[in-house]
């Protein structure tokens, strides 16, 4: 349906629609279940995102709708199937973990909804206010999730910091777009870049939006030293939560950032590209070195986090067709390999906490060798060893630096990524070379947990022997942003 002048096409944002009726619909059907029913509400949330993949394939429409201020065209569609993809795989590792933690509640599956709908709302933004209303959407979701375990002290902990610190950020970033709301008289991207275009370079006051808006999406990406909420709501938070954190909100945040820099402000890329050239290096380097100190297998994924973000955020400071794709490519990687190795920590973990040690994995060869397989799979595809998709995606994006002569940048990525390499074999080698020290007491892997890690797999091992049609699939996606 479309009316004249604004363009008002439902068709464009059928998916956003469909999935807030979903979660509106599991929010009712809350208050008819008893406790020991609440996984019901878990496969209803899955099915209506499976249902949902589709739908955003063929809701793809070129034209800016509802004025402007929504663009439902590939770029949003490949970054919605991630949030999608993402979605559902937390959702199924959070069954049998909420169960073993006794945290059935039937708030926790709709308000993953409604945090997968913001980082929907954030990909397909075209307009400054539509990026704000999505990225509190996801992150007021996210300060709830996170505080799931509320009996445990970390977990509150971890809560408030991220709340704390998420204001402040949403403060600085709020600012920042009110600098670029007064540059071009308007939130609407495309009249922002016309008048960057018109001869109005250098204003410092768009200098000032664009270290401002970065300092905001920092946080939200984890950019060192923007970094300092990661390491303790990750541990403090539900293992589920963490993995849809750890990706959703991480590719949201990419998803905007590109909106906003290539489509806006392309013409100020030698400002921005030394702003991102400084993080991206020392993002690297800090969250490589600093993860090989940890003990905590779930610290230490937040660090390791923090580095994959670094090497991200190469391919958007290159701000090329190699390089942008090489950013999709990653995200779409990350986002399988990441939940797997959460998937295999919510089996270790004991509801006493216990398990969460890298120390624990020690002797998890001899007493569950498919377990530990998929592990080390998910591992050194994180730690881009090939024939993985994380090699693939690493690859990608250093030869897109090597390409426009970022040189050091690119011997930076590959210190990382040999640093990277020592504590991503240490597990690996605790598992299949030490002695186990007792009887690991693991939750059984059922159907569901079999079917996530073949599904995680899948996605970390495909793409990386046969990487063409997912770069093909990056390289369309990109094209809205480049032309």
């Amino acid at each position: 349906m479309q009316f004249e002048g604004l363009n008002i096409s439902f068709t464009s944002v059928m998916p956003e629609i469909l999935l807030t009726v979903l979660a509106l619909t599991v929010l009712v059907l809350d208050f008819f279940l008893r406790k020991k029913s609440k996984y019901i509400l878990g496969y209803l949330s899955v099915a209506g995102l499976a249902a949902l993949l589709p739908i955003v394939l063929v809701s793809i429409d070129a034209n800016p709708s509802f004025g402007g201020t929504v663009i439902a065209d590939r770029f949003a569609a490949f970054f919605n199937i991630i949030f999608i993809v993402a979605g559902i795989l937390a959702t199924l590792i959070s069954m049998d973990y909420l169960k073993k933690e006794n945290i059935q509640r039937g708030e926790y599956y709709y308000i993953i909804l409604f945090a997968i709908l913001g980082m929907m709302v954030m990909a397909s933004s075209n307009d400054l206010l539509n990026v704000y209303v999505g990225l509190e959407l996801m992150a007021l979701s996210f300060y709830i999730l996170v505080a799931q375990r509320y009996e445990e002290k970390r977990s509150v902990e971890g809560a408030l910091k991220y709340f704390v610190l998420g204001a402040l950020s949403s403060g600085i970033l709020l600012y920042g777009l009110s600098f670029a709301f007064g540059f071009g008289g308007t939130t609407s991207l495309n009249v922002i870049a016309q008048h960057a275009v018109s001869g109005q370079a250098r204003n410092p006051f768009l200098l000032l939006a664009i270290v401002l808006i970065t300092g905001g999406f920092a946080f939200k990406v984890a950019l060192f030293p923007f970094h300092l909420w990661a390491p303790d709501v990750y541990e403090g938070a539900p293992i589920p939560i963490t993995a849809l954190l750890s990706v959703g909100s991480k590719a949201a945040a990419f998803a905007v950032f590109l909106r906003i820099f290539l489509v806006a402000l392309p013409e100020f890329q030698p400002e921005w590209s030394k702003l991102m050239w400084l993080l991206s290096a020392a993002t690297m380097l800090f969250g490589s070195v600093v993860a090989i100190a940890q003990s905590n297998i779930i610290r230490m994924m937040a660090y390791s986090s923090i580095a994959h973000a670094g090497i991200i955020l190469i391919g958007m400071l290159v701000a090329s067709q190699s390089g942008v794709s090489g950013m999709l490519y990653y995200l779409l990687a990350y986002t399988f390999m990441n939940i797997g190795v959460f998937a295999v920590v919510t089996l270790v973990v004991k509801s006493d906490g216990k398990g969460g040690e890298i120390g624990d994995y020690r002797g998890l060869a001899s007493q569950n060798p498919l377990l530990a397989f998929f592990m080390a799979l998910y591992l050194l595809a994180l730690a881009g060893v090939p024939p993985t998709a994380g090699f693939a995606a690493k690859f990608f994006i250093l030869a897109s630096a090597i390409e426009a002569k970022y040189y050091w940048l690119a011997t930076i990525g590959v210190m990382a990524t040999a640093v990277a390499l020592f504590f991503y074999a240490k597990i690996i080698f605790y598992m299949y070379m030490k002695e186990p020290d007792k009887s690991l007491d693991m939750t059984t892997t059922g159907l569901v947990g079999k079917a996530v890690l073949l599904i995680a797999a899948a996605g970390t091992v495909i793409p990386g022997i046969y990487p063409a049609p997912f770069m093909e699939m990056a390289v369309k996606a990109i094209k809205p942003l480049l032309n």
